[in-house]
């Protein structure tokens, strides 16, 4: 019969593939990897021999007609990502859907998973939690999802890069205060695995000076108290407040695009405008 399974692989530890999901892994005709030499050397150590084909983030549009084409066929089809469950942070979120759409069934094989095992091990609260994968690097949209997470009434989520850690760890500090609750999972399920609690002054100070290696995942507590986004009609008020405690006029704009979200030029008009009040 022609499925797609959506295959959870280990994170990190071989010993947690599921029974089930190694029964899939050798039953299915062809398994679809974002990296099939990652994928392939899951399988020898196994001893799986399958067909691989590769569906990354760069080929995954081509690789829908092919995959619903095999189903025509009468063949079956596994999705695994590099670790952990297929489409979170990872491709096959086409090919699922094109699936779908063509009437086939999508079978989810369960397992592995960084975010739930970030959570269940940070002490956070996780009864309702947000998971945003990785945020961007830089620009508009980035800023935009740092203040979300700020007001967030429940625990929030993250990917990241050893390398950009600290900067995302500074980067939550400015947005949410330094106090409020962090875990930071590194390596999970690994030799080397490292879960730091704390606040974020507290997490941020020790990675700062041990460095940090291996895939990340942050959990950042909810937000306490009467926690409210300032409005915009807010804004000219305290640009003026912060001109006369004697702040630059484009520290200022910038300080206005952190607290209440609006565009860097919106900001830079509402502190020239309160700054020409010193001229009347």
């Amino acid at each position: 019969m022609s499925r797609l399974f959506v295959v959870a692989t280990p994170i990190g530890n071989v010993d947690d593939l599921s029974t089930r999901a190694r029964r899939t892994l050798e039953e299915v005709d062809v398994v679809a990897a974002e990296d099939t030499r990652h994928t392939g050397r899951l399988l020898d150590r196994l001893g799986i021999d399958a067909e691989l084909v590769s569906l990354h983030g760069h080929n995954e549009a081509g690789r829908v007609d092919r995959i619903v084409g095999w189903l025509e066929e009468g063949r079956t089809v596994a999705v695994v990502s590099d670790a952990g469950t297929p489409l979170v942070s990872d491709p096959g979120a086409r090919v699922v859907r094109a699936v779908r759409d063509a009437g086939y069934d999508v079978v989810p094989v369960p397992g592995p998973s960084a975010v739930l095992a970030a959570l269940t091990a940070s002490g956070l609260p996780w009864d309702r939690f947000t998971f945003l994968g990785f945020l961007p690097r830089k620009g508009r949209e980035r800023g935009e999802l740092l203040r979300r997470v700020a007001v967030a009434r429940e625990t929030v989520v993250l990917f990241e890069s050893p390398e950009r850690t600290v900067a995302l760890l500074e980067a939550l500090g400015d947005e949410c205060g330094p106090d409020r609750e962090v875990s930071v999972g590194r390596e999970l399920t690994k030799r080397y695995e490292e879960i730091r609690t704390g606040t974020l002054a507290e997490v941020l100070n020790y990675y700062q000076s041990s460095g940090v290696r291996g895939e990340v995942t942050v959990c950042v507590g909810p937000a306490a108290g009467d926690v409210r986004r300032p409005s915009a009609a807010e804004a000219p008020a305290e640009a003026r407040r912060l001109l006369d405690g004697g702040m630059k006029p484009s520290a200022a704009a910038k300080e206005l695009v952190r607290r209440f979200g609006v565009d860097r030029a919106v900001a830079y008009g509402i502190v020239q405008e309160a700054g020409r009040g010193d001229d009347d």
